[in-house]
């Protein structure tokens, strides 16, 4: 059933002229439900200017009548076979068909992508929402999506130096040089998060633009443990919501369970602590295949918020998505 909008409410694709009310609508509500804030006009530009998102196909924004933005969504294809969205309602236009109109809007735009997808390939579209939101979990239980999985948002607050990383023999640890170390950093990464549940290969270009080319990439928080030559693991770290923030943290096969990646986190809090940050945080998948999600308490940190993987089939078929580690 298609849902109308109170009268003189209309929607439309967003346009760069909303980049300051929409950011301002997703910070409002981030603290009404008391979840940390992480966006900046900055990072928006460049997720609406990114390669795998359509401004005009792929966003959209609910008007009030007063011209004050209502509801704001995306659909983010990336991976063309696990389509994302996200939608965003202010609290006083909450219970007026708003995210329900916008949820409709999302779900036919991805039954169009479907064909993008690979034949016979399974085609799901999910958003995360917070376990603590139970009016957003309830919206999306009545609109047919399930929970899949579970997310941690960890944190380390550090009162003091945290311990100094101890690296195994033959590691040695250097930052990220700019126009040496994309392919090949791109590369471990990659051969690393495909342990990962979900995991779906990026293209370099994908991830060229997501990771090196934003504004808050700084290659002196880019960390990587070699062995000679070889890139053993890497921790991209960056600034993000006046927090430091791992925001990858990938170590191969070959070189795990050897305290690599703890060396690497230990060395990463300490140059935030350097620089005068006292909280370090990242996100991890609550049941992590590598477990990565014990390592990171290991190191100190704790689950400071925890994100529900709400998906909805729209195509059956093979998955392609990592569910499992095969050795």
């Amino acid at each position: 059933m298609t849902v109308t909008l109170p009268p003189g409410f209309t929607v439309r694709p967003v346009t760069i002229d909303d980049l300051k009310p929409v950011v301002a609508l997703i910070a409002a509500r981030q603290i009404a439900d008391g979840v940390r804030q992480s966006t900046t006009e900055d990072s928006m530009r460049d997720f609406w200017l990114g390669p795998n998102l359509n401004m005009t196909t792929d966003t959209w924004v609910v008007v009030a009548p007063d011209g004050r933005i209502a509801g704001y969504a995306y659909l983010f294809k990336s991976e063309r076979v696990r389509l994302k969205t996200a939608l965003w309602v202010p609290l006083e236009y909450d219970g007026q068909g708003i995210r329900t109109c916008l949820l409709q809007h999302v779900e036919s735009r991805a039954n169009q992508l479907i064909a993008e997808a690979p034949p016979n390939a399974r085609v799901s579209l999910y958003s995360w929402v917070v376990e603590s939101n139970h009016s957003a979990r309830l919206f999306f239980e009545q609109a047919g999506y399930t929970v899949a999985r579970g997310r941690w948002e960890m944190k380390i607050v550090m009162q003091e130096p945290p311990p100094l990383a101890v690296w195994p023999e033959g590691i040695s640890v250097r930052t990220f040089k700019p126009g040496q170390d994309e392919r090949a950093v791109f590369d471990a990464i990659e051969e690393a998060f495909r342990d990962i549940w979900g995991y779906i290969p990026m293209s370099f270009e994908e991830w060229e633009y997501t990771e090196v080319k934003q504004a808050n990439f700084d290659p002196s928080l880019w960390f990587l443990a070699c062995d000679g030559d070889e890139i053993a693991a890497a921790a991209c770290c960056i600034y993000l919501a006046g927090q430091g923030w791992v925001d990858d943290l990938g170590v191969r096969r070959p070189w795990r369970r050897r305290g690599v990646g703890l060396a690497l986190l230990h060395h990463a809090f300490g140059e935030f602590y350097r620089r005068g940050m006292r909280q370090v945080g990242l996100g991890v998948d609550s049941q992590s295949l590598t477990g990565a999600d014990r390592l990171y308490k290991r190191a100190g940190m704790h689950a400071a918020q925890v994100y529900l993987y709400y998906e909805k089939e729209l195509r059956p078929g093979e998955e392609l998505s990592t569910q499992s580690i095969a050795e």
